[in-house]
């Protein structure tokens, strides 16, 4: 056989071998080291000496020293330390409060607090082992149709994967050599929005067919309102935060009133006034982190003395005339202003950008830059139409508010806030480019134990059990990586890379063409493949091509992350369906459990397409953040 055949052969083995159960990582190595031996081969040489051994140690230790991979032990730490906490029952009982009134209330709580705490641990089993166990029978014994109630927990538990911070996104970093940070910017809205798709459709079949969701009986949708809370209305006003309000101004009659048998104190009264104003701070906060990015933030720096030295020489400076010029001369001005800046500068950046910009780019830039000034002038207004509806919706809550929906705002806030804030914190110092991806992972995961520590839900032995998942799971992930690197290294040395990529531009194919050729073979793929093996197999086989249809990279990334969320919910290895099944009840059987989840790959191929009709979803945040 010719070494590109033996490529493909070794392409074929690898699908066939994984599907037989073979561990990845080893299968990976194993036939990398085979394929690669004869690859390497030459006659007469000792079998110890051939090069494959070489390849072997040099991909290990790239994997060792990839510097993207160090964030993965840090995040999953987060989420099994999160998931060991047990801190989900709670958030569960206050979502589905707030949404009692909204069809299939159990399914919409289920599937928000999936997406909420998908986010913050990354970990799609235990998201769906979780809610399987808190979600689950609830709305079987609601009455709820058992295809609805696991094609919720399964659809929904495999969003942590997608929306950052998650491991996948990394990893793709590291086989793409993508930003991570770019590319958690540019997955954010596509995760939300696909979120979204499940919730309209969930909402949607309740409404058409009302008995697959039948309403909840009174008794389980009553909010248990606090004895003094009611004497508190009684006393001043049915609306709480005028009650409020009126008690800590005027205290004398909220002073009598007794709670447990001791009476209310003047802290109590600040204490739940606090609550009840901070959707209105949280609002206040929004705006203003906006006005300030957009409008404070971005305003430029006053030119610098060598940004104006620059800029006048440059005007001075012979320019090239005609196509056949050479713009030497204006480059060896840029390597002497430069070298002359070093020697005396304030900054240390500016001699490097000096010398690395041809002199067209850097005069750009520099005129560019009050023009660029400020936001455009349309922010303003739709600032202030934003401000406009966020006024109403708050003015309407707050004339509604009364103790049932007080009550529900303090449960929401107390389960649901602190770890709101800190997934909010671990994402914002990333896309801001505050911290690396690396330090952020270690400010999350000493946030989880800081939440599980207050919540007094975290002893020793299940701190020991955290970290020892977290040193597994981190273990199979850096396999992968070698074995992944080591198989397409000998993949492209038998010319198996070439040999796909020459037949695939002799179809002549658009771009359109390609981009749904590639992403139909990666949906095929998930159904015997799980995304690890997709993502460091077969994700480098389309990466070089890319270029060629003038794809982006960051797009098409985030088409498969989108696309590999059907990898968790298509049959025969629908990992989600098997996680589920481990808690169901008996009499739940896994074809039932698989009816429920087709329609979200449906729902995943309609978001597919809404992000490549309109890529401004996925790229205008990181445009946005980071420039083109």
């Amino acid at each position: 056989m010719s070494d590109p055949a033996l490529g493909l052969l070794m392409l074929g083995l690898i699908v066939v071998v994984i599907v037989m159960g073979f561990p990845t990582a080893f299968t990976l190595m194993g036939l990398g080291m085979f394929f690669g031996f004869f690859a390497y081969y030459r006659g007469g040489e000792a079998w110890a000496d051939n090069h494959i051994f070489d390849l072997m140690v040099q991909r290990t230790y790239g994997a060792m020293t990839n510097d993207v991979l160090i964030s993965i032990p840090l995040f999953v730490l987060m989420g099994y330390v999160m998931e060991r906490g047990a801190l989900v029952d709670k958030m569960f009982y206050s979502i589905q409060l707030a949404f009692r009134r909204v069809p299939a209330s159990l399914a919409v709580a289920t599937l928000i607090v999936c997406t909420f705490w998908g986010i913050a641990s990354g970990l799609v089993g235990a998201v769906v082992v979780l809610m399987g166990v808190i979600a689950f029978n609830p709305m079987l014994k609601a009455g709820y149709d058992v295809r609805l109630a696991a094609g919720v927990i399964t659809a929904g538990g495999t969003l942590g994967i997608l929306i950052p911070p998650s491991v996948m996104i990394i990893v793709y970093a590291a086989v793409a050599g993508q930003s991570v940070v770019k590319l958690y910017a540019a997955a954010m809205f596509p995760g939300f929005f696909l979120a979204l798709l499940y919730l309209v459709y969930v909402i949607g079949w309740a409404l058409l067919n009302p008995k697959i969701a039948p309403k909840l009986p009174e008794s389980e949708t009553r909010v248990p309102v606090r004895p003094w809370v009611a004497a508190l209305q009684q006393a001043y006003s049915r609306k709480m935060l005028p009650a409020l309000f009126a008690a800590v101004l005027s205290p004398a009659r909220a002073m009598s009133i007794t709670a447990d048998g001791a009476r209310i104190g003047y802290p109590m009264l600040l204490k739940n006034l606090g609550y009840a104003l901070i959707p209105l701070v949280l609002t206040l906060a929004t705006l203003w982190a906006t006005w300030w990015y957009v409008v404070i933030h971005q305003q430029p720096d006053l030119p610098t003395p060598v940004a104006t030295a620059t800029q006048q020489r440059l005007e001075t400076a012979p320019q090239p005339l005609g196509a056949g010029a050479t713009t030497q001369p204006a480059e060896e001005k840029l390597e002497e202003l430069g070298a002359g800046h070093k020697a005396g500068a304030a900054t240390k950046e500016e001699p490097e950008a000096l010398q690395q910009m041809g002199s067209a780019e850097l005069r750009g830039k520099i005129t560019a830059a009050p023009s660029e000034a400020g936001p455009a002038p349309e922010f303003y207004i739709y600032f202030a139409f934003v401000c406009g509806i966020f006024g109403l919706v708050l003015l309407y809550y707050y004339w509604i508010m009364e103790a049932e929906q007080f009550e529900v705002l303090r449960l929401l806030i107390s389960s649901v806030m602190p770890l709101g804030i800190l997934t909010v914190v671990v994402l914002a110092v990333i896309l801001l480019g505050i911290t690396t991806a690396t330090e952020s992972a270690a400010v999350g995961a000493a946030g989880a134990f800081l939440l599980a520590f207050q919540a007094r839900t975290l002893d020793w032995k299940r701190t020991k059990e955290a970290v020892f998942l977290t040193a597994k799971t981190t273990s199979m992930v850096c396999w992968l990586f070698v074995g992944s690197a080591l198989f397409s290294a000998v993949f492209a040395i038998l010319g198996g890379q070439a040999l796909l990529e020459s037949w695939v531009l002799s179809l002549n194919m658009t771009p359109v063409q390609f981009m749904i050729l590639s992403q139909a073979i990666i949906f095929i793929l998930g159904w015997p493949l799980e995304w690890t093996e997709i993502i460091v197999i077969f994700v480098p086989i389309f990466l070089p091509m890319l270029k060629h249809f003038s794809i982006d990279p960051v797009l098409w990334g985030v088409l498969v992350f989108v696309n590999l969320q059907a990898a968790f919910l298509s049959p025969p290895v629908a990992m989600s369906a098997f996680y589920l099944k481990g808690v169901a009840p008996k009499h739940v059987t896994l074809n039932q459990i698989f009816a429920g989840m087709m329609p979200y790959m449906l729902i995943v191929i309609v978001c597919m397409v809404f992000m490549y009709i309109w890529p401004g979803m996925t790229l205008w945040l990181p445009n946005y953040l980071y420039g083109n």
